[in-house]
């Protein structure tokens, strides 16, 4: 419960400046920082942080050591990996939120944008345009194909919302099975059964200890022969060097918002391995982040005014 008094105001740090957040709680003080090498105060003294968006472990874990006094820290990102081994270190009752509701409209987007790209052989006709080549011919389509989401929280339900009109087949996985509006979510340990079935398997996964190389040599070899894997999750659920022995022998193809390493350095194989086609890590930043973040600080924070409990709790330490 945030401690409001009449001499003693809890301190939030932002990455958004405060006036650009219309109906923010005047309970609380406010204070921008996003990233800067120079902290806008002690961190001591922050009852509530919201990490940067888009920037590196290094730079949003900086400040956390010295928070001393913190009780929530808030990322803008669907994923908490890059400050989970931070948080832990830090004293009990720390709440840690992540940003359910922000990324998904814009990362299910990018989902299907990839699929249907890598389909439909846009990157073979765009470097076509630049060579002044016609190349016409069959290509597959994404009606009637077998499509097997990995990871099934709310982006995986907002991949599937999207599929949906395309008129292909989707199957459901995650960590445990369970029923969902649309039909069975299978369990992890389905997947050997599943993933021959599929001609797109689309990874929209956090990144746990658990789902580390989840897309191994094994899950890899468990899927049919010109199958396309789409990861729109974090690079290391894919074990990029059995990624890149299944991508040169011709065998599947992929596309991918994200690569391990990331970014992806100038010469790495992945750059130009046979039908894969790369986008540099932009799920969620589009003209849609923004308002959903502000519509998500503005209720976190009217909630720890109140004393209320907070959403999208991922770990108390």
């Amino acid at each position: 419960m945030a401690d409001i008094t009449r001499n003693h105001r809890p301190t939030v740090w932002l990455p958004i400046p405060a006036e650009e957040v219309e109906g923010l709680p005047a309970e609380l003080d406010y204070l921008f920082w996003d990233g800067d090498e120079e902290f806008p105060a002690d961190p001591a003294d922050a009852a509530f942080y919201v990490v940067p968006y888009m920037k590196g472990p290094e730079v949003v874990g900086r400040p956390l050591p010295r928070m001393s006094g913190v009780g929530v820290v808030q990322t803008l990102s669907a994923g908490v990996d890059h400050v989970t081994p931070y948080i832990r270190q830090l004293p009990r009752g720390v709440r840690l939120c992540n940003a359910r509701g922000v990324h998904e409209a814009s990362t299910a987007e990018l989902a299907v944008a990839l699929t249907l790209a890598a389909l439909r052989g846009i990157p073979r006709f765009v470097h076509g345009q630049d060579a002044e080549e016609w190349h016409s011919g069959f290509y597959p389509a994404l009606a009637d194909k077998q499509v097997l989401i990995v990871g099934y929280g709310s982006i995986g339900a907002a991949i599937e919302d999207r599929l949906t009109p395309f008129e292909c087949h989707v199957a459901r996985v995650a960590r445990l099975a369970r029923r969902s509006p649309r039909g069975p979510v299978h369990a992890l340990g389905d997947l050997p059964r599943l993933l021959p079935q599929a001609d797109v398997v689309v990874l929209s996964t956090p990144l746990t200890p658990d789902t580390r190389h989840l897309a191994d040599a094994r899950f890899l070899a468990g899927m049919k022969d010109g199958a396309l894997l789409v990861n729109v999750a974090r690079g290391p659920v894919v074990d990029t060097k059995a990624l890149l022995a299944e991508l040169e022998a011709g065998r599947l193809r992929a596309a991918l918002d994200v690569t391990d390493p990331e970014p992806l350095p100038p010469g790495h194989p992945l750059w130009h391995a046979p039908g894969v086609l790369v986008s540099p890590h932009v799920g969620g930043s589009t003209s849609a982040f923004l308002p959903r973040a502000k519509r998500l600080l503005r209720e976190q924070l009217r909630r720890f005014a109140a004393g209320e409990d907070l959403a999208n709790v991922v770990l108390t330490t």
